[in-house]
């Protein structure tokens, strides 16, 4: 065994080598603050007299290998030099330290830090590293994958990713290193916008038409991102965008908290046209009666904050005017604000005028009132379904029981994400085979389809997990969560080659097709799936594939040469 003085982590400590030996490693670790080291290889304990002593004691046979013995010709053991080595720690540490050494480790430090040989910035996203030219240095950087040099500020670039500070840190040990840490990600061209530190996710909705999400490095938010249409990188502002849409805005959320990030969600500030300078800032609140009857009638929770916030932007729109001085004309002027300079969707229109004429109509017992503006031709979007085979491979990737039995579930009885959360034990009839569905949307029960593999895997997961009242439960045993979820099946999915935006829904659509490729009647699959209207039903016509192999295509008959 041999002990040597090093430097790690700007700190002296004593070096200990020897070979693996586990009765060793034991007495080792009786000493205070023992480490092993990942990045050296090697076990050190603290530069004191106690923990030299200790040492000296445990093992009587280790070598000190100082510098002046070294250019004297070899190592002493630690008998002949124990008398040299311990006097020069006890006047140190007991003496000098108490009065001369603080003050130049002091300023130690502070020459450090205001002339470092080595400086590394952290940021969120990268590794901005500054030092003196040299070879080996150079040669050590560029082998980070994508690392480049910054001409203008004369400073090597590299990605913050996974071990790479690490690996710096290491590298440049036991020199005047300066690593400012932690430093804070700050929204381009905002002055007056908080700092986010690496924890920490901001997304910003600018006028209701993009989306810029700011974050640090973060593969797995990377990956989800990319998932979404038109998503693309703004080297510009340093950050994600995305269209804007409240589906994009919940998934984005959902994931990000899932994921362990500090969710935060702004409006960017913007002046109304129509109403010189003043601000969009929503200062007014909604009536309480407003709130209150919603809950009264029972709406949904997702209604509820949708119709919140939809009347609360009116009549902040509005900000000096009662509600009551509030007329006909002025509401035609705020839909055919938001159509035409918003640009907000067919959707998100329609909600607004709901919104509107609840308060007016249920809240303060108005008429039935129709509000004629030109309307846009509503948007006409086929979802995303997956074939059987697709199915097929994403369950199979789903190695954890309680995953693949809600996957199965939802793709076995076509369900909605929030119907399957507050399924409880009860509501699976294994004799009819049949799940029942309780006060779905529009407040409606119905019965859907149980599969016979469904059921199986179902009884493993009940046995293993034993759930009490829900059947599947999560935190405090509750409900299972929406995030749990979508976060089960983005993991089955990066398992497969499947390439396809998919979501718990996209399982409840690829359900009804396949039924009606199998030729199930249409009125059946209404029921299943608890549609109000057979129309909404009907659009799954226009994505199956049943028939499209009798259809000969035309072009297959020309004589082409």
């Amino acid at each position: 065994m041999k002990a040597s003085k090093i430097i790690h982590r700007n700190e002296p400590r004593i070096r200990v080598d020897f070979p693996y030996n586990a009765e060793m490693v034991s007495l080792l670790r009786q000493i205070a603050d023992a480490r092993w080291s990942k990045t050296m290889g090697v076990w050190h304990v603290p530069y004191t007299s106690e923990a030299f002593e200790q040492l000296r004691t445990l093992f009587p046979d280790v070598e000190y290998e100082a510098k002046a013995e070294a250019k004297a010709g070899g190592s002493l053991k630690i008998e002949e030099q124990h008398g040299t080595i311990t006097q020069l720690i006890e006047k140190t540490v007991d003496g000098f330290n108490n009065s001369v050494k603080p003050v130049l480790r002091k300023a130690e430090k502070l020459t450090d830090k205001q002339n470092p040989e080595v400086e590394i910035t952290v940021t969120p996203m990268h590794l901005y590293v500054k030092l003196p030219r040299n070879e080996t240095d150079i040669q050590f950087l560029k082998s980070f994958k994508y690392s480049k040099w910054d001409n203008a500020n004369y400073q090597w670039v590299i990605p913050n990713y996974k071990r790479n500070l690490s690996l710096l840190q290491s590298f440049f040990e036991g020199r005047r290193l300066q690593v400012n840490e932690k430093v804070s990600l700050r929204v381009a061209g905002e002055s007056d916008q908080p700092i986010l530190d690496k924890g920490q996710f901001l997304a910003v909705n600018v006028h209701n038409r993009t989306l810029k999400l700011y974050f640090g490095y973060n593969k797995a938010m990377i990956d989800a991102i990319k998932r979404l249409a038109l998503y693309k990188w703004n080297g510009t502002d340093n950050c994600w965008t995305l269209p804007y849409s409240e589906p994009s805005v919940k998934y984005i959320r959902e994931f990000a908290v899932a994921n362990g990030l500090e969710w935060m969600y702004r409006e960017e500030k913007k002046q109304k046209v129509l109403h010189g300078n003043r601000s969009e800032v929503m200062t007014r609140a909604n009536p309480e009666t407003y709130l209150a009857k919603l809950r009264e009638l029972r709406y949904s929770s997702n209604t509820i904050d949708s119709y919140t916030f939809m009347f609360r932007e009116f009549i902040n729109y509005y900000q000096e005017k009662e509600l009551d001085d509030i007329t006909e004309e002025e509401i035609v002027l705020y839909l055919q604000y938001l159509v035409t300079e918003r640009k907000v969707s067919t959707s998100y229109q329609n909600q607004a005028i709901n919104a509107i004429k609840f308060y007016y109509e249920r809240v303060m017992g108005g008429r039935r009132k129709v509000y004629l503006i030109e309307r846009p031709r509503e948007e006409k979007f086929l979802p995303e379904v997956l074939s059987q085979q697709e199915v097929t491979a994403i369950i199979n990737a789903t190695d954890n029981i309680k995953h693949k039995a809600v996957l199965m579930t939802i793709y076995s009885g076509g369900l909605r994400i929030s119907e399957l959360i507050n399924l409880k034990i009860k509501d699976i009839d294994s004799d009819r085979m049949q799940i029942r569905i309780e006060q779905a949307k529009g407040k409606k029960d119905r019965y859907t389809l149980l599969g016979q593999k469904t059921l199986e895997v179902l009884r493993s997961y009940v046995k293993q997990y034993q759930p009490r009242e829900w059947l599947f439960e999560g935190l405090n045993y509750g409900p299972y969560s929406e995030a749990s979820i979508k976060k089960a099946l983005r993991t089955a999915l990066d398992k497969t080659k499947i390439t396809k935006r998919v979501s718990p829904h996209t399982l409840r659509h690829s359900f009804a097709t396949h039924l009606l490729e199998m030729g199930t009647d249409l009125r059946y699959i209404q029921s299943l799936l608890g549609h109000q209207s057979s129309k909404t039903t009907e659009i799954y016509t226009h994505i199956t594939m049943k028939g499209f192999d009798q259809i000969k295509n035309p072009l297959d008959r020309l004589d082409i040469k």
